[in-house]
């Protein structure tokens, strides 16, 4: 098989990798149900991932489980460094009944941490007053959050009679989105659209922790998103109380930003011709000997690996530019 040839050229490493994968792979189609399985041959991965174990329902992917980094910068040697397990939605909407709950309890016995998660509320006869309803309560003030407006586009033909529009407001980079937009035009096409409206929130972990209890209680977490969103869920015939996601404050944020351009602008400026130096001529087993393995510089030492990959993911574009990419340390 190739699955054997491919597992058989593997590094140790690799390998030690590729079964951890694999084992969490077969633990997320328990947690989705009988009807979920592990496809036999290890693929290509996604997202940075070198590879990935793909899960199916009736041979089509409904979730994967990738493994090891496809590139040599920091950023991605610090993602080989982990296992990622991607969920469609697809997954979602034909698993077992209680698979959020078997779901969360098995983020928790892995000590994993949830980056993205979206809700869905579908409302299958429409939306009382259609999406010129959701831009009219935009427009009143409806979603705004502490006083603030939140940002919003549309996308498709909003004129009259346009079909397969969407109405999005707030903000991805940002960690939180929500997207109203006619689901049965998307599924049947315009010909044969049903009246089918959906609200789909959004969250990602970028300024938030995504606490597990967001998959056993998703009626909370989805009213805590904004008032707006409580009374759409009781539109649609569910209260909840609803329970707000933490935003990290922005001076914590900012100040592991400073910190982490202060020493990239150190290593760029000071030490960049120096490790270039070393990279180019050390070869690649002694430079990853000098490199690897330290301790993290003091002004950084007090700040977790999650927010100093966030503040380096966040850094514009010129901080690493020319000088780092030329000794591979590229974003």
């Amino acid at each position: 098989m190739k699955l054997l040839r491919v597992l058989r050229d593997m590094p140790d490493q690799d390998f030690a990798a590729s079964a951890q994968a694999h084992a969490l792979a077969q633990k997320v189609c328990k947690a989705l149900g009988p009807d979920f399985s592990i496809e036999p041959e290890v693929k290509k991965g996604h997202d940075f991932y070198r590879f990935r174990w793909s899960i199916v329902r009736n041979d089509a992917e409904c979730a994967w489980v990738g493994f090891l980094a496809s590139g040599e910068s920091p950023r991605q040697q610090a993602q080989a460094k982990t296992i990622h397990a991607n969920v469609y939605g697809s997954a979602c909407t034909f698993a077992r009944g209680d698979w959020r709950h078997r779901m969360a309890n098995l983020i928790e016995e892995v000590n994993g941490k949830i980056t993205r998660i979206d809700y869905a509320l579908d409302f299958f006869d429409g939306i009382r007053g259609g999406l010129e309803r959701i831009r009219d309560d935009w427009h009143a003030g409806l979603m705004d959050v502490n006083g603030r407006r939140p940002k919003a586009n549309t996308v498709g033909p909003w004129v009259d009679g346009g079909r397969g529009r969407s109405f999005y407001f707030g903000s991805k980079e940002a960690g939180k989105q929500t997207n109203v937009y006619e689901k049965g035009v998307q599924l049947f096409g315009e010909l044969d659209a049903t009246q089918w409206e959906r609200v789909e929130l959004r969250y990602g972990n970028k300024l938030r922790d995504l606490p597990v209890d967001m998959l056993r209680r998703a009626d909370d977490f989805f009213a805590g998103a904004s008032d707006w969103h409580q009374k759409m869920l009781a539109e649609h015939g569910k209260y909840a109380e609803g329970e707000g996601v933490k935003v990290r404050s922005k001076q914590a944020v900012q100040t592991v930003k400073a910190e982490v351009t202060r020493a990239v602008r150190w290593l760029t400026n000071t030490a960049g011709a120096s490790v270039a130096l070393a990279f180019e001529f050390l070869g690649h087993d002694e430079f990853l000997e000098i490199v690897t393995g330290r301790k993290k510089p003091g002004r950084l030492a007090k700040f977790s690996n999650l927010e100093i990959s966030a503040a380096c993911a966040s850094l514009h574009a010129q901080v690493f530019q020319p000088k780092v990419r030329s000794i591979g340390l590229a974003h």
